[in-house]
């Protein structure tokens, strides 16, 4: 989902003193940064010139190393010819392999002993190629006598092989098909039968015609193998594989066509050729084995395919995600893979002139900012742009939603603030499309306005587009004089667009042009080498205090905060350096990031340790970057190795990432859905709300503890907003009594206050904050049940199940007040009724709510109840016969003594007379202060009820009780019995019980007093 972008191009040619020759070689200087280049020799001038020029330097400085002569030693060859040219950094060493046989070392600084230029061999017969390997270890080298030498870095010869004929059986290349004619059945139909796995036209190998002959070297990456393309015998190309030893380890199988150009994939896997056809030309893989491993064609015109000196060469990218195809007028560029850390440096190299260019990795993609967050992406393949709108479609590479075709090949895109417009940057000019990302079924993007460049001024390499305002567009190109950027903009005239002038551009040293968005326009901006940002907008965009201390490729800017808010207001500069230094401005972040994005309330990005980070948006200064720990911080998460960001869409709560096999994933980060969550509770959206949590499983209590008062008073519109019963039944079956914001959902933003930085919880500090509520008075759970039921009270005929829901749904649950809803209905729909009791009974334990509606005493709810659940009719019926058949108090009697109401069953025995009765039961269940009570007022049952429980407190060895019991009846004699029997502490009330009456009624005499002393 990446497109390369051109950052840099610059070409350097030869001063006069160097004119009129050609340049032979090329090579990367890395140490100084620099290109070492070789100029001539030629047929007229045997003179090879060294020559440094520096990259980094807007002059392109150049130095003469040094020069020599190099006659051909060879008659049969005009001129020498420069085969490998190769640059040792760490030795300051220059390595020259000539077509001649020499082999010629430069030293920038030698040794006392050592010359300045040194031929460190010859090979008489000459040779026809050169390459070192990666590790500079080895120089593999071919030569005219169809002979392979190894040599080491000290030019000693290490082994040596000859390539015959005899190396076309080393390899024999196994078909596992349908085995012999003999073997097959040939029965009916077998003429239409062929073997699945061999092709339909086996190659013979023949030569191509535009052949030139050449051999071509190209080490792996590890340098343990290398493979040499050859011309056979004059009648076949083949491709030897060697090891890092000179062991043949396999020979190419036959294919027609194949050319010299050999390039091996530095990861290992792939050998890269080229095959011509009559109708085509294909990029053709090999695998190390020698095997066909798939192809490609290049898109070229027919005159491209017919020019008849036109070579074609192959070269990859270090990390093996770019395949070059150098041809004689251009350099295509082929992406395998993606790596947004790892820019791209181009050198490419003609007779007279050098180009340098840098491309980077990145993803053409539309606002991240709601409401226009539609994840539109679009992906440039040569003429053809894909694009995707993720929010309404998930299209994996290489396809698209929509497919439009350009003029030519496409440079760069960019996609304006409300994702409507597609400003396409190709060969020949400039479209604009109009895009139409809100449906899922949408038109192909239709061209809205279009401008052709001059041919004057076709000598300017535009690299770069970007929208600015509502819908005109820079363009940013290189001409000899430096960077240029011009503006266009769509006219009244339908397909038309005019070039319009553009005032204070910074161009002298431009490197990036993009924009950003803010208030729904797009403000342009650049960077220039050194990292310093300058606004193109015509209004109000200052961008002074975003500024990075160097060139960052990859830059987002966000305005955040209108200057109402405890954020305040701003603008930060995010910016990502090759080697994963992620800046804020010029705070480094950290410094292991892979990718990244931003959101008008994150900062989202990847890291090395395959973790993705989420950062709240706030002043420069106060973001926080969350631990690595993803079990604890909703901010931290997990993800495949690899993963990158391709983009965020906050309606949605999604992101997209892609894998590095290319497949792309959808998932909903926590932090993400929370943020959105609360920002929707925040803006009183609670259906959408509701439905992410629905959908992401977030607890619903979020709805109430992220803003209780609001809640509390906004109960109407919640109900009216969530509407569906069902899921108003959800809401209320998920209340539990904690507040979730304090424990699971609890707020990681900070806000500053008074200079402050305070963590917050529900916009509160702690200071503010309420203790949790189950340690309070009044039930969260039953103040919202009851808020939802106060509301429903009128809607009765829409929300009864919700006001059955509410009441069962308390803690501790009312089932009385729900079951009497259901009464009600019995008098009013018994349909109604049965749904309701249904509905009742799904919520609670049926056994629980047929004895609370036993205990309402009404016997049509009970057995409406009854029926709902598992019990046997032949169990409840007789019994629930037997209460018809009953007096209503005895009926109420029997209903509590079943339901082991004691208390209320011995009160209804009361209303009933039943005074014996009343006494068995109450010694039956031990009732006698429930009985006490209840005759409190008669005094002669109540003695007979105390005597009762005298007994029974005595019985228990309840011996104190029970004397006073007994005390109260005025029997003395029980009384002393039981104080003497209580034990010496109570001396003074038996003393006292028993000279108020003795054993006989009578007190006690003198003797016996005495008696009972010296027992006490």
């Amino acid at each position: 989902m990446r497109n390369l972008r051109g950052i840099q191009y610059e070409q350097w040619k030869p001063p006069a003193q160097y004119q009129n020759r050609p340049i032979t070689a090329a090579a990367w200087d890395l140490a100084n940064d620099a290109v070492v280049c070789t100029v001539g020799p030629t047929e007229n001038d045997a003179v090879i010139q060294l020559i440094r020029v520096k990259t980094n330097s807007k002059s392109h400085e150049d130095s003469l190393i040094t020069s020599w002569e190099a006659p051909s030693p060879n008659p049969d060859l005009a001129c020498d010819k420069v085969l490998s040219l190769h640059y040792f950094g760490d030795s300051l060493t220059t390595c020259l392999v000539l077509a001649g046989g020499d082999i010629i070392v430069v030293r920038e600084d030698p040794q006392p002993g050592e010359g300045q230029i040194e031929i460190m061999g010859s090979v008489d017969a000459g040779i026809t190629a050169a390459r070192w390997s990666p590790d500079e270890e080895l120089l593999a080298i071919t030569t005219k006598e169809d002979t392979v030498i190894w040599m080491s870095r000290s030019f000693d010869g290490v082994t040596d092989t000859t390539m015959t004929k005899e190396d076309l059986k080393a390899s024999n290349h196994v078909s596992v098909g349908w085995g012999k004619k003999e073997t097959q059945f040939q029965g009916r139909g077998a003429k239409a039968l062929r073997d699945p796995t061999m092709p339909e036209k086996i190659d013979e190998g023949v030569l191509s015609s535009n052949d030139d002959s050449s051999v071509t070297i190209s080490w792996r990456g590890d340098g343990a193998y290398l493979a040499i393309s050859t011309i056979e015998s004059a009648s076949r190309r083949i491709i030897r594989v060697y090891s890092r030893e000179g062991e043949l380890d396999s020979v190419s199988e036959p294919v027609d066509g194949l050319e010299g150009a050999l390039s091996w994939r530095p990861s290992g896997n792939l050998i890269a050729g080229i095959q011509r056809l009559e109708e085509r030309i294909d990029v053709v893989f090999f695998e190390r084995n020698g095997l066909r491993h798939g192809e490609f064609s290049l898109r070229l015109t027919q005159e491209q395919r017919q020019r008849p000196n036109q070579n074609i060469k192959l070269a990859w990218n270090s990390d093996s995600t770019v395949l070059a195809v150098a041809m004689e007028d251009c350099t295509q560029l082929w992406t395998m893979a993606w790596h947004p850390e790892k820019p791209l440096r181009f050198l490419s190299v003609a007779e007279d002139t050098i180009d340098l260019a840098e491309y980077i990795f990145t993803t053409a993609r539309g606002t991240l900012a709601p409401p226009h967050d539609f994840g539109v992406l679009a992906v440039i393949d040569g003429q053809n742009l894909m694009v995707t709108p993720f929010r309404v479609a998930n299209v994996p590479p290489p396809m698209g939603h929509h497919e439009t075709t350009i003029l030519s090949n496409a440079i760069d895109v960019s996609i304006n603030a409300d994702a409507s417009l597609l400003a396409v940057l190709h060969q020949e000019g400039i479209s604009v499309f109009e895009l139409d990302a809100t449906k899922r079924v949408a038109p192909t993007p239709t061209l809205s306005g279009q401008f052709t460049f001059e041919s004057s001024i076709k000598t300017t390499i535009y690299q770069q587009i970007t929208f600015s305002g509502k819908s005109e567009v820079l363009a940013l190109g290189r001409t000899e004089a430096g960077p240029v950027i011009q503006r266009y903009h769509l006219t009244d005239m339908p397909g038309e667009m005019k070039e319009r002038a553009l005032e204070n551009s910074p161009t002298s040293s431009v490197s990036i042009l993009s924009s950003f968005v803010e208030d729904g326009v797009m403000h342009p901006y650049v960077q220039t080498s050194s990292g310093d940002l300058h606004s193109l907008s015509f209004g109000d965009a200052s961008l002074s205090s975003c500024n990075f201390s160097k060139l960052l490729p990859w830059v987002d800017i966000i305005p955040f905060g209108d200057g109402s808010n405890a954020y305040g207001d701003g603008r930060i500069a995010f910016g990502l350096s090759s080697n994963g230094h992620l800046f804020a401005n010029t705070r480094l972040l950290v410094r292991n990031c892979t990718s990244f994005l931003v959101t008008p309330a994150h900062l989202i990005f990847t890291t090395t340790t395959h973790l993705l980070k989420f950062v709240h948006i706030t002043e420069v200064h106060d973001l926080e970057i969350p631990p690595d720990d993803p079990e604890i911080d909703e901010r931290c998460r997990s993800i495949e190795r690899g993963a990158r960001l391709v983009t965020a869409m906050p309606t949605s709560l999604s992101l997209i990432l892609q894998m590095p096999r290319g497949n792309l994933e959808t998932i909903f980060p926590r932090a993400m859905v929370l943020a959105g969550i609360r920002k929707l509770i925040e803006e009183k959206n609670y259906r959408k709300a509701f439905t992410h949590c629905r959908t992401q499983r977030v607890d619903m209590n979020i709805l109430y503890d992220h803003a209780t008062e609001q809640f509390l008073s906004n109960v109407a519109l919640f109900i009216d907003q969530v509407k569906k019963i069902t899921y108003i039944d959800l809401f209320l079956s998920s209340l539990r009594e904690e507040d979730v914001t304090q424990t699971m959902y609890k707020e990681t933003r900070v806000v500053p206050q008074n200079g402050n930085i305070v963590p917050t919880t529900n916009g509160t500090t702690p200071q503010d904050t309420t203790v949790d509520i189950t340690t309070t008075k009044t039930s969260k759970v039953n103040k919202i049940c009851d808020a939802v039921l106060e509301v429903l009270k009128t809607r009765t005929a829409t929300n009864l199940q919700n006001i059955i829901t509410s009441n069962v749904c308390k803690n501790p649950p009312a089932l009385d007040d729900g079951l009497l809803v259901v009464a009600q209905l019995m008098k009013e729909d018994e349909a109604l009724a049965d749904k309701a009791v249904e509905h009742i009974c799904f919520l609670a334990d049926v056994n629980r709510l047929y004895e609370n509606a036993l205990g309402l005493y009404n016997l049509d709810l009970a057995l409406l109840v009854a029926q709902q659940s598992q019990k046997d009719p032949r169990e409840y019926l007789p019994f629930m016969q037997n209460l018809q058949q009953m007096t209503e108090l005895r009926r109420k009697y029997s209903i509590d003594d079943y339901l082991s109401r004691h208390s209320k069953a011995l009160h209804h025995l009361h209303e009933l007379n039943a005074f014996e009765e009343l006494q068995k039961y109450t010694q039956k269940h031990t009732l006698y202060k429930t009985a006490l009570a209840i005759y409190r007022y008669n005094p002669e049952p109540l003695a007979v009820i105390t005597a009762l429980y005298a007994q029974y407190l005595e019985s228990k060895s309840s011996y104190k009780e029970a004397a006073l019991a007994y005390e109260s009846l005025h029997n003395y004699a029980k009384a002393t019995s039981c104080y003497l029997a209580s034990g010496p502490s109570q001396w003074r009330e038996t003393l006292f019980s028993a000279l108020t009456g003795g054993a006989d009624g009578n007190p006690m005499s003198g003797s016996a007093l005495t008696e009972l002393a010296e027992r006490i």
